[in-house]
């Protein structure tokens, strides 16, 4: 179920996508704004942003099943019982818009934008996953970068707070999955 991954996935020695031969530059500090086609509104769940430094080229990178992602933004279910995968985002025009931490150091990163669909996550294995992967270069004077990462898969599992919720009856707060967002870069 979470074996979704960035730049590349080899399974059964078949090889599946790889990484884009170009990348975007954004300065450290600036608004990223991702756009998303018309989303389903039975798909309610969390938007979830990660970051991953890649060691040289990151158009020839792939993290595999490397722990090196981190955490840099997250959007789940308001006080008022609004989700972010379909209320807000609509809201919004499907626009979802995140900042690049201002501190993080240069460098290249991969970017990891996910939306967990909990439609069908009331019990195991039914949460799905959509990720968008983004190459960047990151420009800016930080020398911020964190020290605890996750890796996909492995950062959800099916003990992971989040991943089994039944959006039909719980009317609670919402866990969102993963690691805290990384702050230190701020």
């Amino acid at each position: 179920m979470f074996f979704v991954q960035c730049n590349g996935w080899s399974a059964g020695s078949v090889v599946g996508s790889s990484p884009a031969p170009i990348y975007g530059t954004v300065s450290a500090g600036t608004q990223v704004h991702l756009n998303w086609t018309t989303w389903p509104d039975s798909h309610k769940g969390p938007m979830i942003t990660y970051m991953a430094r890649a060691p040289s080229d990151v158009t020839k990178w792939s993290p595999g099943t490397a722990a090196v992602w981190f955490k840099v933004a997250e959007t789940g279910k308001d006080a008022s019982g609004l989700w972010a995968a379909t209320d807000l985002l609509t809201a919004s025009k499907s626009i979802y818009t995140f900042t690049i931490p201002p501190k993080l150091k240069a460098g290249q990163y991969i970017i990891r934008h996910e939306i967990i669909a909990l439609h069908a996550a009331y019990t195991y294995p039914g949460a799905q996953v959509y990720p968008s992967c983004i190459q960047v270069q990151v420009t800016g004077s930080g020398t911020a970068f964190p020290t605890s990462f996750v890796s996909f898969p492995g950062a959800y599992t099916a003990t992971t707070p989040g991943i089994v919720y039944d959006v039909y009856t719980n009317t609670g707060a919402y866990p969102i999955p993963g690691p805290a967002v990384w702050t230190g870069g701020n």
